[in-house]
């Protein structure tokens, strides 16, 4: 090939390529879209968590949102309130309230007090146990405690106590969800933490049937809807349920005669020892 050719060749080749590099500069240059520096900044001051718990999908997503002012820094469930006011200076603004959501358990039926039918042996998980005609425990709507949820969070929020109850300590709860997809009972809510009344049951048995397999659970005997604030709470599918849109109504005395225990006034933790104090001694066998 003469040499000729080859120079051709390469000229014709840097052409082009010079030609491609000049059209893709202009177009950055053109459809650039231009993004606050400070985002890098905040995002780097963000945990990295990427729990979603916030409502973004990731911590870059909030960031963004803060810099573009339309999120309070103390939408961040995971920072502490240090660095919440750190963000909040660095940007120039007011750190912001929001309510504060934690997750809670719809079960308080431990084994200490909850009939357990059979005994699984199968994979240790509540997912696997529930497959399995719905687990060994005689309520089909009560906890398996086989801790799921516990493996689920990544915050170190969830710890099983000795009745095999998962036991979320508030402070370290970011509401993420995670334990709330991890529940195959769907036994996991969150809620403001404000709202301290909880109907600790999701059986729809009632009576007698409930009473014979759980000790703590609902028994829709009205009491707590007599005892509350009207209109507070109501009895539907055997359970109690509290209008939450009427929170600023609830008190603690709507627990005060209920037989079971089954409704709470909760400051905290739940399943603290003193709930098990009231509940009447009954029979599970």
């Amino acid at each position: 090939m003469a040499l000729s050719t080859v120079l051709t060749a390469v000229a014709i080749l840097a052409g082009v390529g010079l030609t491609f590099a000049g059209l893709i500069a202009l177009t950055h240059r053109k459809f650039k879209v231009w993004e606050d520096p400070r985002v890098d900044v905040v995002a780097g001051m963000l945990p990295g968590a990427n729990c979603g718990a916030c409502g973004q999908p990731g911590c870059r997503a909030f960031a963004e949102l803060l810099v573009a002012g339309r999120v309070p820094p103390a939408g961040c469930n995971v920072m502490n309130d240090d660095r919440i006011a750190a963000v909040a200076q660095f940007l120039g603004v007011a750190a912001g309230e929001v309510n504060r959501r934690v997750a809670r358990l719809l079960c308080a039926g431990g084994r200490d007090v909850a009939l357990q039918q059979a005994e699984y042996r199968g994979l240790a998980t509540c997912k696997a146990a529930a497959a399995v005609a719905g687990g060994g425990k005689a309520c089909a709507w009560g906890c398996l405690g086989l801790a799921d949820c516990e493996r689920a969070c990544d915050f170190g929020a969830i710890a099983m106590n000795a009745q095999g109850l998962p036991v979320v300590a508030p402070a370290l709860c970011t509401a993420c969800g995670d334990c709330v997809e991890a529940c195959p009972k769907d036994l996991f809510t969150l809620m403001p933490v404000e709202q301290k009344l909880i109907v600790q049951c999701r059986s729809w048995l009632e009576g007698d049937a409930i009473q014979a397999v759980c000790r703590v659970a609902c028994t829709a005997c009205g009491k707590c809807v007599a005892d509350a604030a009207p209109g507070l709470i109501r009895i539907a599918n055997g359970l109690a349920v509290v209008d939450y849109d009427r929170n600023t109504l609830a008190s603690p005395a709507a627990t005060t005669r209920c037989p079971t225990g089954a409704i709470v006034w909760v400051e905290g933790a739940q399943f603290a020892p003193a709930q098990r104090t009231d509940v009447r001694e009954m029979a599970v066998a």
